[in-house]
């Protein structure tokens, strides 16, 4: 049970970044389709600090809690 709840959680969280950075991908390829973003540098870091929430919870979960 415990690694079946430490690989959803890691599933999880490499989903969200990858949703995220095509976000980014998205903002910095076709800013001007972006109509309710007026300000596209800030709507790029908001998506940059969703990927490091992710990339945190990765980084506490292989250091902590996957077996070495």
């Amino acid at each position: 049970m415990r690694d079946t709840l430490l690989k959803a959680l890691s599933a999880h969280a490499h989903g969200e970044i990858e949703k995220h950075k095509a976000n980014v991908e998205v903002y910095l390829t076709h800013p001007v389709g972006i109509g309710e973003h007026g300000d596209v540098t800030e709507a790029i870091q908001v998506e940059l600090d969703k990927i490091a929430r992710y990339h945190d919870q990765l980084e506490v979960l292989n250091h902590y809690f996957f077996k070495k």
